[in-house]
């Protein structure tokens, strides 16, 4: 099983940015790869579209608003990966305004090699946390 994992400093409160985030529904509001998200089964599955039309189908595994984290897999994408589960969380950097935001996760490459599907998860990841961070100019 592959692994990665990216993190980002965001200059708000722990509950500014678990606001924007923490929602099972809330990708389009902060991350520029993801164009809508729609909720079925009574919120616990998102269907999500991005830029290209690609469709990927994922499943809430575990939320916990006063941890502030879900834990979430795929169980329907374009990706070249399988056993996907992932972790979104923020947490707060004692004596300051400020947040980390860490996002993480395990999967089985499928018809390309370990590195291959980390680079894609992890720049994913590092992208979206990017486009996160200038929503908090600070």
């Amino acid at each position: 099983m592959a692994h990665t994992a990216a993190a980002i400093e965001i200059p708000a409160s722990l509950d500014e940015v678990w606001q924007l985030i923490g929602g099972f529904n809330s990708l389009p509001d902060w991350l520029p790869y993801i164009s809508s998200s729609e909720l079925t089964q009574g919120g616990r599955v998102r269907r999500l579209v991005n830029p290209n039309g690609d469709v990927i189908v994922e499943r809430l595994e575990e939320f916990n608003n006063k941890e502030r984290f879900y834990s979430y897999s795929i169980t329907d994408t374009p990706f070249p990966a399988t056993e996907y589960q992932a972790t979104i969380r923020v947490r707060e950097i004692p004596g300051s305004e400020t947040s980390l935001v860490e996002w993480s996760g395990s999967f089985i490459p499928v018809g390309v090699s370990d590195e291959e599907v980390i680079a894609l998860f992890h720049g994913i990841y590092k992208n979206g946390l990017d486009a996160l961070r200038l929503l908090f100019p600070g």
